[in-house]
């Protein structure tokens, strides 16, 4: 089998990774594919947690095809190094040598430290031929949040606004809907189904009365995606300093759990879904932002995603905690009265925040445009 015929295949099992991605959190969504002599025996992807990773589910479906001996002489294309733990569910590894493949090529290592070369080694030790690379570079990008969380302790930070092309957020009075189109706010959509959890500001609350919630109506999205996004829906997460988040806050409601951060030792009754979260402040007296990173280290979130005011997106700009920026831009001018998208004060152009242009997308009208903190 040549290179190219190993990246194409590793292509289809990146496709079947991104199957998983609305639902296998706390778990990267990881894609397999069992090929012998150019045949596909098995396909998979991983599961809700707890339930099969990519490789179990290939195996199965390969088994159920041609018989319990079906794999054997396979080559197993994983679009991460195969787990070596035992977990909630057993460790693949294990399953793929006991399935007798004789080849694995595997696009990265997993950084988890349980695992960490571990698996790559296993198979090498059992016989099986390893080849490590191939797409790697893609497959960075996609599990993105879940090797920064294995690797520094918390997911990616994604802040989300949406901006006229002067930079404005919002009208001086607070109207805001909508700056952005309906394509736009779709694409919002499927940005929250991929989130694990989503942040806001209690300003954000008290302004919009916000739900954070997905729509099914609205997400653009296949129907079988759609089900694993709605059955897996993110958790919501408000930062309120002085517990100011009313009882009646759409915020509240819905089929998710709702987590308020706050300063104050007695933030009140909002609800038994609603978890409550003491942290300290900073010292302007707000949750003090390296607090709240220390509480998603606590979490397992691989995606986190801010849609917040001007006021706390512009201190985690200014504090370095974003680590990706996706801003829809409409083509419209709201004036110098308007809200800017991030207050922060910088007193000479060397203290600007730099960034890097990743992508820009036409949305109708509108423009998405992807950034990243410059290093």
């Amino acid at each position: 089998m040549t290179h190219d015929d190993d990246r194409a295949w590793m292509e289809r099992a990146i496709t079947l990774g991104r199957t998983a991605r609305y639902w296998s959190a706390p778990n990267p969504a990881v894609g397999c594919v069992l090929l012998r002599d150019g045949v596909v025996l098995g396909e998979g992807f991983t599961q809700p947690a707890g339930s099969a990773h990519a490789e179990i589910m290939a195996l199965q479906s390969a088994r159920d095809a041609h018989g319990p001996e079906g794999v054997a002489g396979a080559t197993a294309f994983v679009t991460l190094e195969p787990c070596s733990h035992e977990g909630r569910t057993g460790p693949c590894v294990e399953a793929l040598i006991e399935a007798r493949i004789e080849r694995a090529v595997v696009a990265i290592e997993d950084p988890n430290p349980v695992v960490s070369g571990q698996g790559l080694s296993a198979l090498r030790d059992a016989g099986i031929a390893v080849e490590l690379g191939s797409c790697a570079e893609q497959v960075e990008q996609d599990l993105a949040g879940f090797l920064l969380r294995m690797r520094r302790g918390y997911g990616r930070v994604t802040l989300k606004l949406a901006t006229s092309l002067d930079g404005r957020t919002a009208m001086a009075s607070g109207e805001s809907q909508w700056i952005t189109g309906s394509s736009a706010r779709q694409d919002v959509q499927r940005l929250r189904a991929e989130a694990d959890v989503i942040v806001t500001g209690i300003g954000t609350v008290l302004a919009d009365d916000c739900r954070l919630t997905l729509r099914a109506d609205a997400l653009p999205l296949s129907e079988a995606d759609k089900a694993r996004a709605l059955a897996h829906a993110p958790a919501r997460m408000v930062l309120d300093s002085r517990a100011r988040t009313p009882l009646t806050a759409r915020i509240l409601e819905g089929g998710s759990t709702t987590i308020v951060t706050t300063v104050t030792t007695q933030p009140g009754d909002l609800g038994a879904e609603t978890e409550v979260c003491q942290l300290p402040a900073d010292a302007e007296g707000r949750v003090a932002l390296t607090e709240w990173v220390d509480l998603l280290r606590e979490r397992a979130h691989n995606e986190i995603l801010v849609e917040a005011g001007p006021t706390l997106a512009g201190a985690m700009l200014k504090e370095g905690w974003v680590d990706r920026l996706v801003v829809y831009q409409a083509p419209k001018l709201l004036g110098d009265a308007a809200r800017p998208m991030a207050i922060m004060t910088a007193d000479a152009l060397a203290e600007a925040i730099e960034l890097n242009i990743v992508e820009v997308t036409r949305l109708d009208t509108d423009l998405r445009i992807i950034a990243t903190p410059r290093v």
